[in-house]
């Protein structure tokens, strides 16, 4: 077992990465506090593994509450299901919401967990490729809105994170896929390393190499603890992690979360930041060609021929990391240097749109 650690002084918590972690009662024991649990789940991932994680919490008293499957599902009325429940059962404070599921279910029990009598704790069990790397650590939750990804949340910081690399074997092949596109963002961002190993390794990772999983989890997690150690609420650095999010984002929303998984939705984000740097000059075409082939590789889409670049760029207008009315962009001057701006040439982002949309 690997284990990291997001340091944020007396709210630090763990990052635990390895296989056969729901087993391991010892562990669940340390990190998973209180003798009351929510064990919030959906109806794909709780009949695969909610009783071997209910098993591993030994004698304590475990409420289910079973959601439906899907982004579209991530609401405000749904987080209101995982409340009742909790209101319903008499849940103290000193109770513990567990989330085991993809990023979708991370965050709405985190949400649910930041909301209930102000604050209780609740610790993440990432059952994606996605949520392993990206969304179960750096304590973001929320939900969607009608007009924008992500409107309505919080920053409630998990007790812990326990990612069990076993729990991929079930993962279907879009889902896997999806996680990449967290992956080869972090490569983006600071870690051109990183992005050359995915591109010597990809055939691993889309064959579920244990060994190589593993390794972009940790090197992932690594990444993003680092980053949120030292802005946990999006003042500054932190907001590399958005790299072709905002892009991303306003394509899951225009088609109202039901056609792009998020990962596909990033991963087309990617390659039209790095089409925006291109543009502006920034960064090399090869260097954009180099994305384009290894987005390809990993299966994940990069462009969306039906949608119109005005209907795109209105839903980027409403993205939280707007401000004073300018679209702020995680744009690259080079693989591994990403950085944080509002000061780009308009018509860069015109063409960008044009080059990817209808």
């Amino acid at each position: 077992m690997d284990t990291l650690t997001v340091e944020l002084g007396s709210r630090s918590y763990p990052i635990l990465i390895g296989a056969g972690l729901l087993a391991r009662a010892d562990l669940l024991a340390t990190h998973v506090p209180g003798k009351d649990i929510l064990l919030v789940s959906n109806t794909t991932v709780a009949p695969l593994y909610a009783a071997a994680l209910k098993a591993g919490l030994g004698e304590r008293r475990i409420v289910e509450a079973t959601l439906p499957d899907g982004e579209s599902h991530k609401t405000l009325s749904t987080v209101t299901r995982v409340l009742d429940v909790l209101v319903a059962n008499r849940f103290a404070r000193d109770c513990t919401v567990v989330a085991l599921g993809g990023g979708v279910v991370g965050d709405m029990a985190g949400f649910a967990a930041a909301c209930y009598q102000r604050g209780v704790a609740y610790v993440q069990v990432p059952t994606t490729l996605l949520a392993q790397v990206d969304s179960s650590v750096g304590g973001k939750t929320g939900v969607n809105h009608p007009g924008g990804k992500n409107l309505i949340g919080a920053f409630h910081q998990p007790s812990a994170v326990i990612a069990d690399t076993d729990t991929l074997k079930t993962l279907q092949p879009r889902e896997l896929r999806a996680g990449l596109a967290e992956v080869i963002k972090y490569g983006l961002i600071c870690d051109e390393p990183l992005f050359s190993w995915l591109e010597a390794n990809m055939d691993k990772l889309l064959a579920h190499d244990a060994a190589a999983l593993t390794h972009v989890i940790r090197r992932s997690c690594e990444i993003k603890a680092e980053i949120v150690g030292r802005d946990e609420r999006e003042q500054g650095d932190r907001a590399l992690l958005n790299l072709g999010h905002t892009f991303g984002h306003a394509l899951e929303s225009v088609t109202g979360y039901t056609r792009w998984l998020h990962g596909e939705a990033v991963g087309a984000g990617l390659l039209m930041a790095a089409t925006m740097s291109a543009e502006s000059g920034l960064m090399p075409a090869v260097s954009v060609e180099r994305l384009r082939k290894l987005l390809e590789r990993a299966g994940l889409p990069t462009e969306a021929r039906d949608l119109s670049a005005d209907n795109v760029l209105e839903h980027m207008r409403i993205d939280k990391k707007v401000k004073s009315g300018r679209i702020r962009l995680v744009l690259m001057r080079g693989i591994g240097g990403s950085f944080v701006t509002a000061e780009y040439p308009d018509a860069a982002l015109r063409r960008t749109l044009e080059a990817h949309l209808g």
